[in-house]
């Protein structure tokens, strides 16, 4: 966060009765009567049903959502910033909560923090944080989703009015867009001193905490700055809908002495990326911002995943691509494109490929790359995909592909690993059903301009079946060496730890830069790096086997002790029992701790204690 974030306990406060709260109390946005159950009539174009106005000083900023701790479904931090479409690590610091912490208690709230943007409609247009929602029951509602599942935090309305599916036809495993009410401070209130906004859940039994004047701030010289928060009206399960939102007032500490990060800042060394122009290929409602980097669950285009692809025109193709020119070529069969000004990947198939399709057209997850629309013509299909401006993480590790001298840096490294956990996560437990990657390896691995990881290539995926495990057997093995699992070489077995084990390939690449089908073996030879990676850990001299065994391009400007947690996790998602490596909800919260430890690093510590050994010797 720029100016500080919202400290607690807060200042002193005093209860109010709730009725004399409504006549006293000014909101920040003003709700009218109680339609939010009034879910029959989706045309009412007023902030009640749709959202807040977009009446702030910005298009775009960081605000703040609350929700309460919901056992079993949502219960921690990942599990929240799934449905919220939040950034685990940041609930994690915002709420200093240990990453040891298995579930909240039930009922606690919990801050999130969002990404809040001007969502613009026919009539009105209205600040709102994009999440999705894939159907997990058929007694599922427009109704039960905003004020059970989301309590209160979105409502039926503004679904049904931004979602193209009927509530007559909503079936399971259809995705929906979730329109989380937020909002941005008003240039009055950014003159005042307000940086952030917090939708706040009240239910019964609830006593809203209302501050009395603020204490000390007749000095205009005061540090202490003020926020007003939106208070969102929710319906948990169990609770009911109060009938009127009220907006309150309180203060918080500007930050003394050295400041602590809030929030994780972009880890890319190369400059925050413009907005692009209007990609109307791809959807009319994706939001831009700076800060979309931390937004786990895209905010970007979210409608996108439940409307139908995009048919292009070969001849449109041939246009893009210059007719499919070698200049063009990125990679094999795929070939950069130029769509009104907007670059795109067009990658040329041969026979059937319906099931990916199928599969990417439902996911909407900002690490997993997006297809928008495709072609088929004469046998072939064209697949459109967005662009990734930084190619496949296997030209930075393993070639010199883009001919400077560059080289990931330790905090890049670590994040593209912890954003590849973040997609497979998505795919092995939040859509329905469940997928497995199958064919996960550096080369299928793009970045985009900020040098976040998208994964790519869902050509071999499938769908996890429920019995057994999940574990299916399959007479078809393929994939790349040094990828594989040995459970699948050897006899078919086709389980999500398949992915787990090449995660722990990859992890081993980034850490070490060496190719995942041969390293150096002790003595000479050659091995697979899965197989030098246990070597690390094992026996005597374990620091001086794990320097040798990290990438020498980072010198001594990475961790020691993250790269070890790293080592150890990598070598434990390569185990040969399938059943001893981590699930990867257990490696995505390992690299979360991992993650944030390592955003906090500073390098020069590194080289301070390095300078301070070697003067000692």
């Amino acid at each position: 966060m720029a100016a500080g974030r919202l400290k607690s306990p807060y200042l002193p406060f005093l209860l109010l009765p709730w009725l004399f709260l409504l006549g006293f109390t000014q909101a920040q946005q003003g709700y009218v009567n109680n339609q939010q159950l009034d879910c029959e009539d989706a045309s009412k174009d007023n902030n009640i049903t749709r959202g807040f106005s977009c009446n702030g000083d910005q298009r775009s900023c960081q605000s703040y959502i609350t929700f309460r701790s919901e056992p079993p479904s949502y219960a921690t931090p990942v599990s929240i910033a799934y449905l919220l479409g939040a950034e685990a690590t940041q609930i994690y610091s915002q709420n200093n909560l240990s990453y040891d912490v298995s579930s909240i208690t039930p009922k606690s709230m919990v801050v999130v923090p969002v990404n809040c943007s001007c969502f613009s409609t026919t009539n009105a247009s209205y600040y709102q944080h994009n999440a999705s929602y894939t159907i997990k029951s058929d007694t599922e509602t427009y109704f039960s989703i905003s004020n059970d599942t989301y309590q209160g935090l979105t409502t039926c309305q503004a679904m049904k009015a931004q979602n193209p599916i009927d509530y007559r036809e909503l079936e399971v495993g259809e995705k929906l867009v979730v329109p989380i009410r937020c909002a941005c401070p008003t240039q009055n209130q950014t003159q005042a001193g307000a940086k952030y906004l917090l939708s706040y859940i009240v239910t019964w039994g609830l006593a809203p905490q209302i501050p009395t004047s603020p204490v000390g701030e007749s000095d205009s010289n005061s540090s202490k700055k003020w926020v007003f928060i939106g208070v969102g009206v929710g319906v948990g399960v169990g609770s009911l809908l109060l009938l009127g939102l009220a907006g309150f007032l309180f203060c918080f500490f500007k930050r003394q002495g050295k400041a602590h990060k809030a929030s994780p800042t972009p880890i890319a060394s190369s400059p925050s990326p413009k907005p692009p122009s209007d990609l109307k290929q791809f959807s009319d409602s994706t939001n831009y911002t700076p800060n979309s980097w931390s937004v786990s669950i895209s905010s970007q285009g979210v409608r996108y995943a439940i409307e139908s692809l995009n048919r292009y025109k070969f001849e449109d193709l041939e246009a893009a691509t210059d007719d499919f020119s070698e200049s063009n070529r990125i990679k094999g069969s795929v070939f950069r494109g130029s769509f009104q000004g907007d670059d795109a990947a067009v990658k040329v198939m041969k026979g059937d490929v319906s099931s990916e399709i199928n599969l990417l057209k439902k996911i909407n997850h900002t690490n997993i790359i997006r297809l928008s629309g495709f072609c088929v013509h004469e046998g072939n299909t064209y697949l459109v995909y967005e662009y990734a401006d930084k190619g496949s993480v296997s030209d930075w590790l393993h070639s010199n592909k883009f001919q400077t001298s560059f080289t990931l840096s330790w905090k890049q490294r670590v994040q593209i690993a912890y954003d590849i956990a973040d997609a497979l996560n998505y795919l092995h437990n939040y859509i329905n059903p469940p997928y497995i990657h199958k064919n996960l390896k550096t080369s299928n691995i793009l970045l985009d301009d900020n040098f976040r990881a998208k994964v790519a290539n869902f050509g071999l995926a499938r769908t996890v079946e429920d019995n057994d495990g999940g574990l299916q057997l399959t007479r078809h093995v393929v994939g790349t060496k040094g990828y594989m699992a040995p459970e699948y070489i050897e006899n078919g077995v086709v389980t999500p730890k398949l992915d787990v084990f090449a995660l722990g390939v990859i992890i081993s690449e980034l850490l070490s830069g060496k190719n995942a089908e041969s390293a150096e073996k002790n003595g000479g030879g050659q091995e697979l790096l899965s197989a030098s990676i246990k070597a690390v850990l094992d026996g005597d001299n374990v620091r001086e086997k794990l320097k040798n065994f990290i990438d020498p391009s980072l010198r001594p400007e990475y961790p020691l002790d993250l790269a070890f947690s790293m080592v150890e996790m990598a070598k434990s998602c390569v185990a040969s029992d399938l059943n001893a490596r981590p699930s990867m909800s257990e490696v995505l919260v390992t690299l979360s701790k991992i993650l944030s430890s390592s955003l906090d690093w500073d390098p020069s510590y590194e080289f301070d204690r390095s300078t301070s050994l070697t003067s000692a010797r």
